[in-house]
């Protein structure tokens, strides 16, 4: 494809960083659809097969314990790759866990724990490729479009996820759970070619560093990990928000467990009643997703940030103190706690894109998926034990309190202040 410029040049339009971008992203779609009928498919599978709550929490368990354990280290694989290769090569790796996990079934039925070690598994692969896929934007991109761009993603990612778990429904009933694996490895095969066809240049040590012995260069790697951390350190606002995005995580974590109950239990719904909610939080995450593609957010992006706890904090708090008929007003509660996470997560990554230099960005993204992931299940522990004794409107009203307190020490922060200010490459 080639367009003519005013100075009468032929362009390869194939050249753009646009043109790159919607190619990955392309294949980041079908892939993250595939991956969410996939995904839900062997949950569905698990409940329906062995009807074990234990085992659903297992398979939760072992969907972000990689991220937990390797995340930090393969950040630092992905600064010393090229991003072509690590993106390919997550995928094609997703890939052959669905091939085999595809000739098990044909075998016979799927045994949970063939199912338990393909989700760790999985999530292997996408401990690589999601600190890869979130550095790549800035390679590619001038920095005055990353929080657009960051909307782009939330909204492929929340768009995937939704089509996802509506085809889910369809699929898993008429053909199967092998016919699903076998669209998942198809769409990381896809998703692999897209990478291929962009022609990305992006990422990779030089060549000096590439000839070093094995020994040094596991001795390099480690020795970069400690870098990433130190120089995350070095940015006060950043490294600040690391930890205000782990508190964030933390009390979101439990209403996560509880919105089926809250519809269920204290609403008195039905499981259609409570399919609802979660189509209406998702079509929020779209609608958040689009607005920071449109808008970019606040001049600060801090005050972005800042304003989607708050958000997300406040109709926490109403949705717990809504009354067991007041079903009909926890709906569009919903959909803006729904718009407010993608509105927080998207600014936060485009700030770490926009500040931390490209080659360290493998490490800094490692290392907020591995606090992210860590946050998860501690935010879950209280919950566990005592949610029956609590009911779950006080934990939305407490989890709602915990994000407006966070929402107002950001705001009092300055290095928090400043780190959204939109001067970047500048150590706040």
């Amino acid at each position: 494809m080639i367009f003519e410029t005013s100075r009468g040049r032929s362009v390869l339009l194939c050249h753009s960083w646009q043109f790159k971008l919607c190619f990955v992203w392309g294949g980041e779609l079908v892939s993250t659809l595939t991956s969410s009928i996939l995904q839900m498919g062997l949950i569905w599978h698990l409940a329906l097969t062995t009807g074990s709550s234990s085992l659903l929490s297992l398979a939760s368990l072992a969907g972000f314990l990689p991220i937990a354990l390797f995340g930090i280290l393969a950040g630092a694989v992905v600064d010393r790759l090229p991003l072509k290769r690590v993106l390919i090569g997550a995928d094609l790796f997703i890939a052959a866990v669905g091939a085999a996990l595809a000739i098990a079934s044909l075998a016979g039925s799927l045994p949970a724990w063939l199912i338990l070690i393909a989700l760790f598994l999985r999530a292997v692969g996408t401990s690589f490729y999601t600190p890869a896929s979130q550095s790549l934007t800035p390679h590619l991109a001038p920095p005055e479009h990353l929080v657009r761009l960051s909307g782009v993603t939330q909204a492929i990612q929340s768009g995937g996820y939704i089509l996802g778990a509506a085809l889910a429904a369809v699929i898993y009933p008429v053909a199967g759970i092998t016919a699903m694996i076998v669209l998942d490895v198809l769409g990381a095969l896809f998703a692999s070619l897209a990478v291929l066809a962009a022609q990305i240049d992006a990422g990779g040590l030089d060549e000096a560093d590439r000839s070093l012995s094995f020994s040094n260069k596991v001795r390099e790697l480690f020795s970069e990990i400690s870098d990433g951390y130190k120089l995350i350190r070095e940015y006060r606002g950043l490294f600040a928000l690391l930890w205000c995005g782990f508190v964030f995580a933390f009390a979101f974590s439990p209403l996560a467990a509880l919105f089926p109950i809250m519809t269920l239990g204290h609403f008195g719904g039905s499981t259609g009643d409570a399919a609802l909610v979660e189509i209406l939080f998702s079509a929020g995450m779209l609608a958040g997703s689009g607005i920071l593609a449109v808008t970019g957010g606040f001049r600060n992006r801090s005050f972005t940030m800042v304003a989607a706890i708050a958000g997300f904090g406040i109709a926490a708090i109403v949705s717990g103190s809504l009354g067991p008929s007041l079903f009909a007003a926890f709906l569009p509660v919903s959909f803006l706690m729904g718009a407010c996470s993608p509105l927080y997560a998207g600014t936060q990554t485009a700030l770490m894109q926009e500040q931390i230099p490209p080659e360290y960005l493998g490490r800094v993204f490692g290392l907020y998926g591995t606090i992210m992931a860590w946050a998860m299940p501690m935010g879950l522990a209280a919950p566990s034990v005592f949610a029956d004794l609590l009911g779950a409107p006080l934990w939305f009203v407490g989890s709602g309190a915990t994000m407006v307190l966070l929402a107002m020490a950001m705001l009092l922060a300055p290095s928090v202040r400043n780190a959204g200010k939109r001067d970047t490459g500048q150590i706040q």
